[in-house]
């Protein structure tokens, strides 16, 4: 059996952390060839021959995959399946747009967000906000699936796997890229964070939510929100941490007026530490936490970046 690995890759850099620990969930499948789509990714398909547990790196150069188009790369990946037993990726937004045309093209089910592998057939994923773990056994002869990276830890650097180039499959030609609209931003990327500090509705305002902003330039942390606090203007869709929002598991999770809602808790509680600063005591987040500090956020936190 082998496992084809679609890659991470932006810009054509290779989100080598979200791969590595897609390798490790996949490692005791078989053979681990990764798959780098897209021209100009030359570096990021060497930067994944780096991997160890990865046998193979192919590498399609054609432009047509560039930017991530969901179709051109799915017709890619159903041109290669008659020769693997398992397709994975890390559950990225640009997997999640891939990976279920893979499957519908291929007549199989999806299985999102795995959480470990059992075996060949059989894997468990997170439903009901994360309360219950799913046991999945499949028949398909092809399993599809992506994995939810915070679950595992990176497999290790030093390996030497060659690199084959493969040439493009037919362009269904049902979409084409128009711009990148991109927010640069010097701190770190939210799912790859080391530390992340999240504001919620207690934060109160847009112009309020600097605070959580300082606290976490102080820390060099990814800053998050809750869906409260996004829906209510405070914070970009892109910083929502949750269920509806993106998974983290950092060494440091910092919540600050998060009351701790069952959907943003299915987001961090596999961060390894978690500290909770909230007004009220009774906040189901304080039952998650590591260290909780029951005090006012207006007045904690600025004192906190004071001291740090």
């Amino acid at each position: 059996m082998a496992v084809l690995l679609l890659a991470e890759v932006a810009n054509g850099q290779l989100a080598t952390d979200v791969v590595a620990k897609t390798v490790s969930a996949v490692a005791g499948l078989g053979d681990v060839h990764v798959l780098v789509a897209g021209e100009g990714g030359d570096a990021a398909a060497a930067d994944a021959g780096k991997i160890a547990g990865v046998s193979k790196v192919l590498f399609a150069g054609d432009h047509s995959y560039c930017h991530a188009l969901a179709e051109p790369v799915a017709a890619l990946i159903v041109s290669l399946a008659g020769n693997y037993s398992h397709i994975a990726a890390p559950s990225t937004s640009d997997a999640k747009n891939v990976l279920p045309r893979v499957a519908a093209l291929l007549d199989v089910m999806i299985l999102s967000d795995v959480t470990a592998v059992i075996d060949a057939d059989t894997f468990e994923r997170p439903i009901y906000a994360g309360n219950a773990i799913q046991t999945v056994k499949s028949g398909d002869m092809v399993k599809v699936f992506t994995v939810r990276t915070a679950s595992f830890d990176a497999a290790a650097m030093g390996g030497s796997a060659a690199v084959e180039a493969i040439g493009a499959a037919a362009n269904p030609g049902l979409s084409e890229w128009v711009e990148d609209k991109v927010a640069a931003s010097d701190r770190p990327e939210l799912t790859s964070a080391g530390i992340v500090v999240s504001g919620g509705r207690g934060v109160g305002s847009k112009d309020d939510f600097a605070i959580i902003e300082k606290l976490a330039d102080k820390l060099g942390a990814a800053v998050g929100a809750s869906r409260a606090a996004v829906d209510s203007g405070y914070a970009p869709n892109d910083w929502q941490v949750g269920q509806t929002g993106k998974v983290v598991a950092p060494q440091l999770y910092v919540a600050v007026g998060i009351s701790g809602a069952i959907q943003h808790l299915a987001g961090m509680k596999d961060s390894k530490i978690i500290v909770a600063i909230n007004k009220d005591e009774e906040a189901p987040i304080f039952q998650v936490a590591d260290f909780g500090l029951v005090a006012d956020l207006f007045s904690a936190v600025p004192e906190l970046v004071e001291k740090l």
